[in-house]
């Protein structure tokens, strides 16, 4: 069993290296099977995270930044695969 996690956040106006850099530096504890980190237009970056765990256990996440980087609360999304 499998879950990703995904963690979004848009940067506050003119943060988006700043953001970024932040992401990349968090540490969590455990390690992930695997971690992704993308940036899109409007000073936005996604992490996704995949764990070897049920869609509900309790696995560790990527915390808010402080609130002078971004423009709005942070986005959570939890998936679990499907079968084709």
């Amino acid at each position: 069993m499998s879950v990703a996690l995904m963690w979004e956040a848009k940067a506050a106006e003119g943060r988006g290296g700043d953001l970024l850099a932040w992401a990349r530096a968090q540490r969590l504890d455990g390690s992930p099977l695997r971690r992704e980190t993308f940036r899109a237009p409007g000073d936005r970056v996604l992490v996704i995270t995949w764990w070897d765990a049920a869609y509900d256990a309790d696995v560790p996440e990527l915390p808010a930044p402080d609130a002078e980087l971004v423009s709005r609360p942070v986005h959570r999304w939890r998936f679990e695969p499907v079968e084709n």
